[in-house]
């Protein structure tokens, strides 16, 4: 081997893969010097034909998921999810679940009609919608927004849901 071969490391995109099949969450904190991003302005397609838009999510803490029908950590972590919704949903919680571009949409409302989702359900089509989160490739990632619009965070995998709640609580009492 050359030494430039023995230097390279792996990918981002190829790390980041292996650390999300061995369910692996990555947590990134978004606010960097006390700043916080906006959430990217998109307008969602949800499974019932309406749209909901960014702008809809403001005056709520919100979580947005992208998975795939096909993702075992997504499946796995549904439940949790639906779970997270049921008891924060009254105090002002949203979640938006956005099935990725490669998911047919046939099998997205299959999934969300069987498991009864009872929250919003969004199809990326295009993949534009993933794009503009940060180009978004790993499922599941999912961003927490507070009621500014603001992501807060990011995790990549499944988050840990104590800690999750613990932070969904916080942003709640936020005015």
């Amino acid at each position: 081997m050359t030494p430039s071969v023995l230097r390279t490391s792996p990918p981002r995109r190829v790390l980041f893969s292996t650390l999300a099949a061995l369910g692996v969450a990555l947590s990134l904190t978004l606010t960097g010097c006390g700043a916080r991003e906006a959430a990217p302005e998109s307008t969602f397609v949800l499974i019932d034909g309406s749209k909901a838009t960014t702008a809809d999510l403001k005056g709520k803490v919100t979580l947005v998921n992208f998975w795939a029908t096909t993702c075992v950590s997504c499946v796995k972590e549904m439940p949790a999810l639906v779970a997270t919704y049921k008891k924060y949903q009254p105090q002002g919680f949203e979640t938006l679940a956005v099935a990725m571009e490669y998911d047919p949409p046939a099998w997205v409302l299959n999934f969300a009609q069987t498991r009864q989702l009872p929250f919003k359900v969004a199809l990326d089509n295009t993949g534009e919608i993933a794009k503009a989160w940060g180009d978004v490739k790993l499922t599941p990632t999912t961003y927490l927004v507070d009621k500014q619009g603001r992501i807060v965070k990011r995790y990549v995998g499944e988050p840990d849901m104590s800690a999750l709640h613990k932070l969904i609580e916080e942003l709640l009492a936020q005015a």
